[in-house]
């Protein structure tokens, strides 16, 4: 478990930026590119709800100042009339600004999002070693959704608001300029309030983003090891430290709420003391017959609308601040360039790989100054079957992940039909290996869904064919639906042995020309690994095979044994010349095997 406060997002991933970065608003236009036409819609919507907006307070002037001061009815249609036709406009403008606005956000959020996993489906294994999958999940969600609020809550609307704000300031200074500058007196400590409380907002913010990350990652992490909390009977100290994180959690949002609560009082009362301030002086005015009565009515009108953007200035500083930093997040991630990539120019493969594998002077580490294969050589030739085995830690599956260019080589080269793997084109070398692990990863699909992985070349025949050999079809055929039945999240409603057998469906269906079994039958009960020995003859027949194992019974119908001791290849020979070897590692392992 987590120590409490403990983040799998990184310390970048509480932080607000900037509220406008140009280099990064410039990245995103390219997303937004696409659909520009929606964002000039946008733009000439708000303007249409601005005019909408800016036009009522003068029509009630006009009305106040016309028919009503002379007292009389007549003179009135035309501005009640044009009132209604501008709050009409106002709201099937603004309706369709809305609209076109979230759905300009959307679609940006839409190809983000796409590029993000395009990405992440290119990026090499190291990365995925060095990043949680908790921070990658924040990059497609929570973070996308940040520049998602840019465009719905942010610069847009920002935008909008300057635009607005231009235009009441021209109306007033316009309609009495010496009121408007009662008007604006008021501005000087609205923007100081503004501005403390909007640091303080911000730093509000960025605490609670940071408690919500903490609160994320405990129930990932806990919900997911649910079981090792119940075996273990630690339900109350877990609760415990829930509530710890939980509680941290309300004191970081009530602080967010107090400062929020506060600076909405304080822009209430800078608002109330201006309009007092401009009801004062226009009386003045009146009485010195220097200003009409529906003048000060729509200058108070104009006030408020003036006022109110003004105080939604922070919150929308702070949305654009978290969209920035998001936006800072997710280029780099898309900056990180896959270290395994295929060749410009792939070596020319003529038809169905032979399976000739060859190890020549490998040598390999995780880290920098940490071997884990030292000088490693060998040959496979095509359809020999061959056992790897060797201590835990001794590099056997390490042999796997750079034959498939999971990882690259330190030192030296790997070989599939005499090219080296790292002039293949990437897909085609990868699909003429399939590979089982001894933790078999199944999807949320169907069972047939989860043998084809939806590849349009695997059909139903090829399905129910690989099923058939490696003996799976009478279980599938037992499930409701057989092979349409469906598959919870991670094979959670099939017991281990049900999903190495589906993991075996999908090597076969897929026919490599290499099949690699990574301790494969490590993990199944002793009727299911029988079942899977059956299976092996007609599995592996044409095929180079690979098998890793700790249990050496299942090496018996192997033609050589290759042994690794410390990421060196230190024995290699057929079953009963290994144990013959007096103080050899394969006689030991056979040695405690067999006791």
């Amino acid at each position: 478990m987590s120590a409490p406060g403990a983040s799998p997002h990184g310390h970048d991933d509480d932080l607000l930026g900037r509220a406008y970065d140009a280099r990064l608003v410039r990245r995103l236009w390219r997303y937004v590119r696409p659909h520009r036409g929606l964002l000039a819609l946008s733009f000439l919507l708000l303007g249409g709800v601005a005019a909408a907006q800016l036009a009522q307070p003068y029509l009630v002037k006009l009305a106040i100042d016309g028919s009503i001061r002379r007292g009389r009815l007549d003179g009135l249609g035309l501005p009640v009339l044009l009132f209604a036709v501008a709050l009409l406009a106002e709201f099937a403008l603004r309706w369709w600004q809305l609209y076109v606005l979230e759905l300009l956000g959307q679609n940006v959020v839409l190809d983000v999002r796409d590029a993000i996993f395009a990405h992440l489906e290119r990026l090499h294994s190291a990365f995925f070693d060095r990043n949680p999958v908790g921070r990658l999940m924040t990059r497609v969600t929570t973070d996308v959704e940040a520049i998602h609020e840019a465009f719905t809550s942010g610069l847009v609307l920002i935008l909008a608001d300057l635009v607005k704000l231009a235009g009441i300031v021209a109306i007033l200074l316009w309609m009495d300029w010496r009121l408007a500058l009662v008007t604006f007196a008021i501005l000087p400590p609205l923007a100081l309030t503004t501005w403390f409380f909007g640091l303080r907002l911000r730093d509000a913010y960025r605490a609670i983003r940071r408690h919500v990350a903490r609160l994320n990652a405990f129930l990932q992490e806990n919900v997911s090891g649910m079981r090792i909390v119940q075996l273990f009977v630690r339900e109350r100290e877990t609760h415990d430290e829930f509530d710890r994180i939980n509680d941290d959690h309300r004191r970081a949002q009530l602080d967010g709420v107090r400062y929020d609560s506060i600076f909405s009082a304080v822009a209430e009362l800078v608002g109330s003391l201006s309009l007092a301030a401009i009801v004062w002086a226009g009386a003045s005015r009146i009485l010195g017959g220097a200003m009409t009565f529906g003048t000060l009515v729509a200058f108070i009108d104009y006030a408020g609308k003036f006022f109110r953007p003004l105080g939604e200035l922070s919150q929308r500083y702070t949305t654009m601040q978290a969209a920035m930093a998001s936006a800072e997040r997710i280029f780099k991630l898309l900056d990180t360039a896959p270290a395994i990539v295929g060749p410009a120019t792939p070596a020319r493969v003529v038809g169905r790989p032979s399976g000739a594998i060859a190890f020549e002077h490998v040598s390999f580490a995780y880290r920098a100054g940490q071997p884990v294969l030292h000088d490693v050589s060998f040959r496979i030739a095509p359809g020999e079957r061959v056992g790897i085995v060797g201590w835990t830690g001794s590099g056997k599956s390490t042999l796997i992940r750079l034959l498939v260019r999971l990882y690259d080589v330190t030192e030296g080269r790997v070989l599939l039909d005499g090219v080296d793997v790292r002039d293949h084109d990437l897909g085609a070398l990868r699909r003429a290996i399939g590979v089982v692990l001894q933790d078999p990863f199944l999807f949320a699909d169907t069972v047939a869904g989860n043998i084809s992985l939806g590849d349009p070349r695997v059909d139903e025949t090829r399905v129910r064919q690989a099923a058939r050999l490696v003996h799976a079809a009478p279980f599938i055929e037992r499930l409701p639906g057989g092979f349409a039945a469906e598959v919870r999240e991670r094979g959670s409603n099939l017991s281990m042995g049900e999903r190495q057998l589906l993991s075996f469906a999908r090597a076969v269906a897929f026919d490599p020309a290499v099949l690699v079994l990574d301790e494969a039958t490590a993990s199944v009960d002793a009727e299911t690994e029988g079942e899977i020995r059956l299976a092996l003859g007609e599995m592996l027949a044409g095929r180079t095979s690979i098998i890793i194992a700790h249990r050496l019974a299942t090496l018996r119908e192997v033609d050589r044994i290759l042994v690794l001791h410390h990421g060196r290849l230190i024995e290699e020979g057929a079953h009963a010349d290994l144990v013959r070897i007096e103080g050899g590692i394969y006689r030991t392992l056979y040695q405690l095997q067999t006791v």
